[in-house]
């Protein structure tokens, strides 16, 4: 009697895809190339019906791509080969796939497929492209785990480990940018479609606008089509907990992350968005309404009550923009004279809402993070010199603690406020509640033992980022939480240099990126804009967030120049490119930086959208869905404050503000120069602005590595600015030529 094989405890069964690699490559089929990669040797085996990739280290299993799906018969031609090189055509009755197979920087194996079609081609079923295997090329018996996958149209990422027989750990990721034709051709999305069941896993591409039904859509005959675009790190080994892991994940990233496709970062001046947002926050009837003498902001466009997450959000970043500008503006005044109505002396807290909210709102009921956010910003402006900002906080300080000792630093969705009876224990179905949060009220913490020096606000901070251990890839619940979380790491971290919370920050930064679409999506109305770096809001949100987006700028901003000389180079770069691309990004959620066609007109979920006025939309779609389905934001409106007071330096008396991509520290020289320190990764290049103030004429200018007469690079000028592009972590002078 034939012998099946048995599943391993945490496989369900085997689809007949894996059953099919077991009985190919159980016929040993002859390697025609090899490739190495560190301790990786990499074969090209012809198989049945299509040409195998088998990555494999010696006695201890590997991994197998297939290439060109279900071609039937087929005639290969070898075009190029070379140490690190091979490049196949294969010829089949539905048309030429070519392959690419290469090493990229001793580092990363890349696997690309393009397909020729002989006639307009329905695609109608694809199997993942990834199995793992066993000593003996079996998929049926190698025993891993699959720490993280694609969520939604995020990154095209699947993270897994080999345990047994021992292969290692390996990053999967697939190139999205590069199929932007194909799901365009097909109508297609790309969601959730790098992941798999293990040991099939892998890419799945999408052949229908329904999911599993039919195709409707063919590739069109003659035209040559990149159908996948695979990248792939390795490690030697599994990691032994959460912090390795993480790490593991941010070195691969890092690694693999040269070899996407990224769009071009545009400047964008939101020294003058943030004069607009200014100007219809003080004049416009939708963004205001007065209670008990004060004025309060609308969360919407005209609608919804206020509320003090959204009326300190905006009145920290405006004052950290006055602080860098050297203003003053009336509104700062206006949104702080009205904090003290949300203060509750009977439970000793900032509430969520005014005490007149209406009925048809639950007052008591507040989401965890929403207890600790309000306070985080009271603490900056406490820390900007704001006497009644800093009173408020501190009288709020107990009942916050008292709530995190009564949750035991493990917070549900929502709960009472009044009594801590639970409304919402856990999200569905992952069985977790607000698991970032921890992070959040942990930096809160550092801010009250900074403020007030009392040690207890320390043990705090360690109690909540101990009950955050063990969350491994399952850590995010809103991302900026999370960036927080980080933050709140290093701080600790940095106090005595020796304890484990600069490692457990990279638990957090790992679960971040696993959230962000790292590709640059053409898809319907995503044409209009860039979401490359984008971070979905929540774990399992469709959709980038305005509100997180700049808040995960100003978390990371922190991270980077509280911990420069420290942070490992992975973590650096990764944190650097988020930074950068984030200022382009998030320009776009703004509704007049859109064509009209592409922002929501009806069905808006909360208030309307007005072109007219400077407030971000919530919602930007990697899929291309209509931006602002969910409404326009006003309590996003301070990330052009913070864009505009991290990225730009006034430079004094100069006729001109200095923008730079990276984090920059500048200074004046004792012969009037200003000496500018670039504080991003080593080996990367980013542009440096001279932009001319207004009534101020910009002057020819000379922009040199310090210690040295090499120039910067000039890229564009004209009388309004001029353009360098710099290295990312050098010293540089500049002087009037």
């Amino acid at each position: 009697m034939a012998k099946h094989p048995k599943s391993g405890p945490n496989v369900p069964g085997f689809s007949s895809e894996t059953l099919s690699v077991k009985t190919d490559l159980a016929e040993k089929p002859k390697s025609i190339h090899s490739l190495r990669i560190g301790g990786v040797n990499i074969d090209l085996c012809p198989g049945r019906d299509t040409i195998w990739i088998i990555a494999r280290r010696e006695g201890k299993g590997g991994v197998v791509l297939r290439t060109n799906p279900w071609p039937g018969p087929y005639v290969l031609k070898v075009k190029e080969t070379s140490d690190a090189r091979i490049v196949l055509d294969v010829t089949a009755s539905a048309g030429t796939w070519t392959l690419e197979i290469a090493v990229l920087d001793d580092k990363v194996l890349r696997v690309r497929v393009s397909l020729t079609p002989v006639t307009d081609l329905l695609l109608a079923f694809w199997p993942r492209d990834l199995y793992v295997i066993d000593a003996e090329d079996d998929p049926t018996k190698a025993v891993g785990k699959v720490e993280a996958a694609q969520r939604g149209v995020n990154g095209g990422l699947c993270y897994f480990s080999v345990k047994d027989p021992g292969f290692g750990s390996v990053l999967y990721a697939q190139n999205l940018t590069a199929l932007n034709p194909y799901f365009k051709a097909t109508k297609t999305k790309p969601d959730g479609v790098v992941g798999g069941h293990w040991p099939s896993l892998g890419y799945q591409p999408p052949t229908s606008p329904m999911g599993y039904a039919p195709p409707e859509y063919p590739l069109a005959a003659g035209e040559e089509i990149v159908v996948s675009d695979a990248l792939l790190a390795f490690r030697p080994d599994c990691a032994p907990d959460e912090i390795q892991s993480a790490r593991y994940f941010v070195e691969m990233l890092v690694e693999i992350y040269p070899h996407l496709d990224k769009p071009e970062v545009e400047f964008h001046d939101w020294i003058d968005r943030s004069r607009r947002t200014i100007k219809d926050l003080s004049e416009s009837p939708q963004a205001r309404i007065e209670h008990y003498g004060h004025t309060y902001l609308h969360p919407y466009t005209d609608a919804e009550y206020p509320d003090s997450m959204v009326q300190l959000s905006v009145l920290a970043s405006l004052r950290e923009w006055e602080l860098t500008q050297g203003a003053v503006e009336p509104l700062s005044a206006e949104l702080s004279a009205g904090l003290g109505r949300f203060f509750d002396k009977k439970l000793g807290t900032i509430r969520r809402y005014l005490p007149n909210v209406g009925d048809d709102k639950d007052a008591d009921a507040v989401d965890s993070w929403y207890l600790f956010h309000p306070l985080m910003n009271l603490a900056r402006l406490a820390k900007a010199g704001d006497a009644n900002a800093e009173k408020l906080f501190r009288d709020s300080l107990d009942s916050t603690v008292r709530s995190a000792q009564h949750f035991d630093y493990v917070w549900p969705i929502q709960f009472n406020i009044t009594d801590f009876s639970v409304i919402t224990e856990e999200r569905s179905p992952q069985g977790r509640g607000q698991t970032d949060a921890g992070g959040l009220y942990a930096y809160v913490m550092l801010l009250a033992f900074e403020i007030t020096g009392e040690e207890t606000y320390l043990d705090e901070a360690k109690a909540a980022l101990k009950a955050l251990e063990g969350n491994r890839f399952n850590l995010a619940y809103q991302t900026n939480l999370t960036a927080w979380g980080a933050v709140a790491c290093l701080k600790l971290w940095l106090r005595d240099r020796q304890s484990g919370y600069l490692d457990q920050s990279f638990v957090f930064i790992a679960s971040f990126l696993h959230n962000c679409e790292l590709w640059d999506s053409d898809i319907e109305h995503a044409q209009y804009y860039t979401n490359f770096f984008g971070v979905t809001c929540l774990h399992d949100a469709p959709y980038m967030a305005a509100y997180e987006c700049f808040e995960t700028f100003a978390a990371f901003d922190e991270y980077l120049r509280l911990g420069y000389d420290d942070i490992p180079p992975a973590a650096k770069l990764l944190l650097c490119e988020y930074r950068r691309f984030a200022q382009d990004m998030t320009w776009y959620f703004y509704p007049d930086a859109l064509p009209e066609e592409a922002v929501a007109r009806d069905d808006i979920r909360n208030g309307y959208n007005d072109r007219a006025l400077s407030f971000p939309l919530e919602d930007l779609y990697g899929d291309g869905q209509p931006a602002g389905q969910v409404g326009q934001e006003i309590y996003g409106a301070g990330g052009a404050f913070i864009f505009a007071a991290r990225a730009f330096n006034e430079c004094g008396d100069k006729p001109f503000r200095l923008f730079c991509d990276y984090p920059t520290e500048v200074t004046l020289t004792d012969d009037g120069g200003l000496c500018v320190k670039l504080q991003g990764p080593v080996g990367q290049a980013g542009r440096l602005r001279l932009l001319r103030k207004a009534r101020r004429t910009l002057p020819k200018m000379k922009v040199t590595l310090a210690h040295t007469e090499i120039e910067a690079i000039a890229r564009d000028s004209d009388k309004d600015y001029h353009d360098y592009e710099v290295p990312a972590d050098v010293l540089l002078i500049i002087h009037s030529a």
